[in-house]
């Protein structure tokens, strides 16, 4: 069922008509009043001012971002989507359905990633009704079935990641948050389509390991912090000592055989990459001892 027009006019002209048709009905009839008529011949008149105050029902009010949906007897009529006072049919019975922004953020949800890790995530939508049928008529509560269907999409969504990647390249929840965020609109639209709702976005407003496992995936981090600034310093300290070897050998400074080459080269990694300063010890005689 998609959203139609319904048929309304503008109400100001209608309440300038109503105005102007009591008066004139009224002066109408009392100008043909005669004691010797019967009583039946103001029926007429009668019938005609029951019609105009059951006319003066069909008046209702249109809201900035608002839509009225109009039924008849049960049937789908149309919906008004003009601003203002309106008159329509008087038959016919009214929903108001908001069309704004909206938005909501969904419950801390306690689910596995892709790698069975248990997480909590919770996110932020924002929708708005773009078809009021498919709103009203569709669905049985329409805001309720945003809700639900949001959440159970945010439980898929995150099944299909990881917290945290261990390759760079790969998308995880904590590292790609765009393509994450994509994904979860995406999810949540095919989901809310039938109902009349558009997805204007989403996106992940909490993420965290449950806590059973947070001490243990934040020693993980840790660990992995460790290794990859001693890795960053070992690179370091290796090209320093090749360079100063190099230079020693280019300038002939002094001539290291292969022993004391290793020498040296242990002394220097250990002063480049040792956590704590070390204590030279000078050596006042020969390179070469006895």
């Amino acid at each position: 069922m998609n959203e139609r027009s319904a048929f309304s006019v503008a109400g100001i002209p209608m309440v300038v008509f109503l105005i102007l048709a009591f008066p004139l009905l009224a002066a109408l009839t009392m100008g043909n009043i005669n004691p010797q008529q019967p009583f039946w011949t103001l029926v007429p008149a009668v019938l005609v001012f029951i019609a105009l105050v059951f006319m003066s029902t069909g008046f209702f009010q249109v809201q900035p971002n608002q839509g009225q949906v109009l039924q008849l007897f049960g049937h789908y009529a149309g919906t008004v989507r003009d601003e203002g006072l309106r008159w329509t049919n008087p038959f016919y019975s009214k929903r108001a359905v908001s069309l704004r922004v909206r938005n909501f953020e969904s419950g801390k949800l306690k689910v596995n990633d892709a790698d069975g890790n248990p997480i909590e995530i919770a996110a932020v939508v924002v929708w708005q009704v773009v078809d009021t049928a498919e709103a009203v008529f569709c669905v049985d509560d329409y805001e309720n079935f945003v809700q639900i269907q949001s959440e159970s999409a945010l439980r898929q969504m995150a099944q299909s990641y990881p917290y945290d990647a261990h390759d760079s390249k790969e998308p995880s929840l904590r590292s790609h948050g765009d393509e994450v965020n994509a994904h979860l609109r995406q999810e949540i639209k095919q989901r809310l389509g039938k109902a009349g709702v558009d997805v204007v976005e989403a996106r992940i407003s909490h993420l965290a390991y449950a806590q059973e496992i947070a001490q243990a995936m934040l020693q993980r981090q840790q660990a992995g912090a460790i290794i990859a600034a001693r890795t960053r310093i070992v690179e370091g300290a290796v090209s320093m000592v090749e360079m100063a070897l190099a230079e020693l050998g280019k300038r002939g400074v002094v001539e290291l055989d292969n022993e004391r080459r290793a020498a040296m080269v242990s002394n220097l990694l250990v002063v480049l990459c040792g956590e704590r300063g070390t204590q030279p010890v000078v050596n006042t005689g020969s390179l070469y001892t006895g």
